[in-house]
């Protein structure tokens, strides 16, 4: 059990690569907040982690407002005693198409989810870790923040921000034995998302076109994530911070 009595949660873990962070986690031992703004997905999780024989809560809240994030991690406190880790795994994006066609409220809600998200977290989580001693934010950032593709500037853009957040808050709140790292996958065509990224109807066109871009041939899946994300949570990682885990099949190389 690597994760043996560590708290954690996992935003945006109410279906694809977030329900596959908060199980795999739970498998290792974590006590696990479910977050998402969608109830039936994240009840769904919980039950079914609970049901494997793990620990699960689940917890509504909407990682763009500064009153749930709160709330979120005083319910890992009420329910844990503590907050040890905070995967930021909840993101959006815009459809794929040219940067001038992005309307604005996209825009703002790309950025909303996938930039000020981590600002609320920090704002809300790094309390909790300097009074427990230290602590762990995950991020889960992307390869478009590495690589960027046409047609998906804008969050390219977030996730840009996310990357450099990550190293920056790395480094001023290391003296607090906070640890912030990312994870980078390359594109998972298969979670709610998918279309967006794709642009449209995810025909083998379109998937051939993405997956020759991975050397390795095929796409993340929940699992490769999950992993990661399981090595950055552990105490095998006490000295990993400021770092960017690429987990795309060498598609940034």
């Amino acid at each position: 059990m690597r994760l043996k009595n560590k708290s954690i949660i996992v935003t945006g873990a109410g279906s694809g690569i977030g329900e596959g962070i908060a199980k795999r986690l739970a498998e290792e031992g974590a006590a696990i907040i479910v977050n998402d703004i969608n109830r039936t997905g994240g009840e769904r999780v919980a039950d079914e982690i609970t049901a494997a024989g793990g620990q699960a809560q689940f917890v509504a809240a909407d990682v763009t407002r500064s009153d749930d994030v709160k709330a979120l991690v005083a319910a890992a406190v009420r329910h844990h005693g503590k907050l040890d880790v905070m995967v930021n795994n909840a993101g959006w994006t815009h459809r794929n198409q040219p940067a001038l066609d992005v309307p604005e409220d996209e825009f703002d809600r790309c950025y909303a989810v996938n930039v000020k998200s981590i600002y609320l977290s920090t704002i809300h989580a790094v309390p909790e870790f300097r009074r427990n001693g230290g602590g762990s934010f995950i991020n889960i950032a992307s390869t478009a923040g590495v690589r960027p593709r046409p047609g998906l500037t804008w969050y390219n853009g977030s996730k840009g921000a996310v990357i450099t957040t990550s190293k920056s808050l790395a480094a001023e709140l290391g003296p607090d034995n906070i640890r912030v790292n990312c994870v980078n996958p390359v594109m998972n065509p298969f979670t709610g998302l998918g279309a967006s990224f794709a642009g449209g109807e995810l025909t083998e066109e379109r998937l051939g076109k993405f997956r020759s871009t991975i050397p390795l041939g095929r796409f993340s899946t929940a699992l490769d994530v999950a992993n990661a994300v399981l090595y950055l949570a552990s105490d095998e990682a006490a000295f990993i911070s400021g770092v960017c885990l690429e987990v795309d099949g060498a598609r940034c190389v």
